[in-house]
C-alpha cells in the first residue's frame, strides 16, 4: 500500500526500488553477499546511471515479475538491463538500463571488477 498513490498506481519512484532488490536477490543467487563484500573483500557496488522507460502503469495488487536479463562487465563497470513484466497478462510494465561501478567500501575509490566476480556471474 505505501508503494502506491491513493488511485492504487505505483509511484514511479517505487520502480527503482524494484529494480534494486531484484538486482541484490540476483547477486546473491549467484554467491555475490554484498554486505560479505564490503566487509570481508572492501567491495561495494554503487550506481552511477540508471535508466527506466515506464510503459504500463504497475498498480496496487499487481504480481510482477521482475528480471535480470543481461550483465556486461568491464574494467570498474558492471552494466544490467532489466525487465518488469505484469503477470496476470504478460505485459512489460517497464524496463531498467543501469551501471554499476565497483568501488573500495573504505574510500569509495573505483576499483577493478575482481576476477572471481566475473566468474561467479559468468560473463
Amino acid at each position: 500500500m505505501e508503494d502506491t498513490d491513493a488511485g492504487g498506481v505505483v509511484y514511479h519512484a517505487t520502480y527503482a526500488n524494484y529494480f534494486e532488490r531484484v538486482r541484490t536477490e540476483w547477486l546473491r543467487s549467484m554467491g555475490l553477499n554484498q554486505v560479505e563484500l564490503a566487509v570481508d573483500k572492501n567491495i561495494i557496488f554503487v550506481i552511477r546511471h540508471m535508466e527506466i522507460d515506464y510503459r504500463r502503469a504497475a498498480r496496487l495488487d499487481d504480481e510482477l515479475e521482475v528480471t535480470v536479463h543481461s550483465v556486461d562487465i568491464e574494467g570498474v563497470r558492471m552494466a544490467f538491463d532489466q525487465q518488469m513484466t505484469r503477470c496476470s497478462d504478460g505485459q512489460r510494465v517497464a524496463s531498467a538500463k543501469l551501471t554499476a561501478v565497483c568501488v573500495q567500501a573504505d574510500s569509495f575509490k573505483p576499483t577493478q571488477v575482481p576476477e572471481w566476480i566475473r566468474a561467479n556471474i559468468g560473463t
